[in-house]
């Protein structure tokens, strides 16, 4: 119940601050390698697709990133390139001779950086207003059977605070399966995560806290709380694929008809995600977390999130998303795993 009232004022919260919270002024400038020039707001730079919005055209556009031959605008963004370096300012593209590939000036020019436009992978609008630093996505599914009266449906919000060298995550999904006959089994997860970047290349040092409700496993409420260090091994505008690890703490609460006490744990963690896009076809975005017990040796508790992403027009997409929980020494007579697949619509909000 807890984790419900939580998420539901998330949701609302984004839903009700995304449509007014973001807007700027459609001021900025693209030209195309074939010589198409367009006035627009640029949203930003996400797996090699630059996004953008027109004042006469209904929602964003999808602009290939590397077909961009100029581009400007006054508008304060943060940039980040391949090697991890993260840089803030306006943007302005570099004079250049035929042939020669586009090079982006971030900030002003008198302390201005000059950037190749192949190892930028990143690109957020960024703003002295709060909410305009936000961006996010809601996803939403259900299905239904007359023959066995079976229901089944996903709801999944998501929202990202993005600023120069960090940024932080909140995301909710919720899954619930039901037919006559059988009892009604329930999945809520909500999870929090923030990373900051570390002056050595591509190394950063993170946090997540993981709150899981499972009736499959009997899970009442499954509180994770953890951070460590971790690594971009490789961060492109197609490909992101980073790892860490730490410590971690647990205390799992079980429904009260099971009869188990409390339990609590320290662990090791272990986290990775990947990140994979193709322009105008695919996205994928695969995420995992392990747990080896500290303090019961040869127990290892496993959570991982999956969604695979086709985009369909403007800001909605449809998806198939996967989530599981395994467990390899539960409670007796307890479920040892929980995990499903699902499908629907997703809708994003912000600068994406």
């Amino acid at each position: 119940m807890r984790i419900r009232v939580v998420a539901s004022c998330f949701v609302v919260y984004g839903l009700l601050s995304a449509p007014s919270a973001f807007a700027r002024q459609s001021t900025d400038v693209i030209v195309m390698k074939n010589g198409d020039r367009m006035t627009c707001e640029i949203k930003g730079l996400d797996n090699g697709v630059l996004s953008v919005s027109l004042d006469y055209v209904d929602g964003t556009i999808s602009v290939e990133w590397s077909k961009v031959a100029r581009l400007e605008s006054t508008q304060p963004f943060i940039v980040a390139t391949q090697d991890g370096l993260v840089h803030s300012g306006t943007l302005a593209s570099m004079e250049q001779g035929p042939g020669e590939p586009m090079r982006v000036r971030v900030g002003e020019e008198s302390y201005a950086t000059v950037l190749d436009a192949a190892q930028i992978v990143k690109i957020d609008q960024t703003s002295e207003k709060f909410l305009q630093r936000f961006n996010g996505n809601i996803n939403f599914g259900i299905s239904y059977s007359k023959g066995n009266e079976a229901t089944q449906y996903n709801f999944g919000a998501q929202t990202n605070y993005i600023r120069e060298r960090w940024a932080a995550q909140a995301a909710f999904n919720s899954n619930l399966s039901a037919n006559n006959g059988s009892a009604t089994s329930t999945r809520q997860q909500i999870s929090l995560g923030g990373y900051h970047l570390l002056p050595w290349e591509n190394y950063f040092y993170s946090g997540l806290g993981n709150f899981l409700q499972s009736s499959v496993q009997q899970i009442s409420l499954q509180t994770s709380v953890g951070g460590g260090i971790g690594r971009f091994l490789k961060n492109t505008n197609r490909t992101t694929i980073a790892v860490s690890g730490g410590l971690a703490w647990q205390n799992t609460v079980y429904n009260d008809s099971a009869e188990v006490p409390t339990q609590n744990a320290t662990t090791a963690l272990i986290a990775a995600q990947l990140k994979f896009f193709r322009f105008k076809k695919t996205n994928l975005d695969l995420s995992a977390q392990v747990y080896p017990f500290l303090t019961e040796p040869g127990r290892v508790r496993v959570n991982t999130n999956a969604s695979y992403y086709l985009k369909l027009f403007n800001n909605l997409s449809w998806n198939v998303s996967f989530y599981g929980s395994w467990d390899n020494n539960p409670p007796d007579h307890f479920a040892g795993s929980d995990y499903g697949a699902s499908s629907g619509l997703k809708w994003t909000f912000g600068n994406q």
